[in-house]
């Protein structure tokens, strides 16, 4: 799921697929219960959460839920969540740094989701890869985002990798868990805010109160997985700093999140604290390398530049 958030519903009577429970907490007490929902739901928009509990999709403590109803804290909430419809070729731009009979490698443009939120979305990186390589259609962990081995955020630029059939799928997935897919960020904060290097190793998990975000959490913490990113100042031109990042899983907002942590937020990145500019529909953040050393697979090494956008920050 990527970070934004959707108002998208689903009219059709698809087969349910997933069930979410959850327990009202005490900061959610006296609260819609359609607002809790787009809380708590990740890519559940007010449209679509209304949809859920109109269909009886959405129960309190074993009763069907009513919207404007205010669950008191400790009431459990189970909701059923239909089965995503599938993302569609539609033909558009594709800057492709690779290809192979296996995988593709491409260069995601920042304002670009990576998949899909619902079936009739169109202009993603998916929806561009079905139309030129349609035999992706199946591969992967689901119909919003086939062949995607792993997602960059919409304000994210840089190189993203795909796969054009299981095995592939599977060999490259297992290398990013074991991080022997090397991944590599370039992003741009404020000079005076940042280390020369570092090594940051934290937890991270849900935000307990911004469905958009993610925290640092004690290992303890339900949700909560290990991260590791270790940084180092490449330049420093005035206000600004490049910082190189290792990120060897980069789960979701690793890069963003950890950078935050240390307390310094990616400019452009207001979520997480950056400084405000006038970047358009990004962040100062590019994935800028990817590499693969096998033994499942091929080797391979592909890189793409800094943006131009970015690259004028630094003067």
């Amino acid at each position: 799921m990527t970070d934004e958030a959707s108002d998208a519903s689903d009219d059709s009577n698809d087969d349910l697929e997933e069930v979410y429970e959850f327990e009202v907490t005490v900061d959610e007490e006296g609260q819609r219960l359609d607002r809790i929902l787009v809380q708590r739901l990740p890519g559940v928009g007010r449209r679509a959460a209304t949809e859920l509990v109109r269909r009886g999709d959405v129960r309190v403590d074993g009763r069907r839920a009513v919207k404007a109803e205010q669950p008191a804290a400790g009431a459990h909430v189970t909701v059923r969540l239909p089965e995503p419809s599938a993302a569609v070729p539609d033909p558009g731009p594709l800057d492709v740094l690779l290809e192979r009979p296996d995988l593709v490698v491409v260069d995601k443009p920042a304002g670009q989701p990576s998949a899909v939120l619902r079936g009739t979305d169109r202009g993603t990186l998916v929806n561009a890869l079905l139309a030129r390589y349609p035999e992706m259609a199946g591969v992967g962990f689901g119909p919003r985002e086939p062949g995607i081995v792993h997602r960059l955020d919409t304000q994210t630029s840089g190189v993203l990798v795909a796969a054009r059939d299981a095995r592939t799928f599977a060999a490259l997935r297992s290398a990013l868990e074991s991080g022997t897919l090397h991944k590599t960020y370039l992003a741009v904060v404020e000079s005076d805010r940042v280390e020369d290097a570092g090594l940051i190793e934290a937890w991270l998990g849900p935000h307990a109160k911004n469905r958009r975000k993610v925290a640092v959490w004690p290992p303890t913490s339900p949700g909560a997985r290990p991260a590791r990113s270790e940084y180092r100042v490449l330049e420093r031109a005035g206000r600004w700093a490049l910082v190189e990042v290792k990120a060897p899983r980069a789960r979701r907002h690793q890069v963003r999140a950890h950078l935050a942590s240390v307390g310094a937020p990616i400019a452009g990145d207001v979520l997480y604290g950056g400084v405000e500019l006038a970047l358009g529909e990004r962040h100062a953040l590019h994935a800028a390398s990817l590499a693969y050393a096998g033994p499942e697979l091929a080797p391979f090494t592909v890189t793409t530049p800094l943006p131009r956008d970015l690259a004028e920050l630094l003067g």
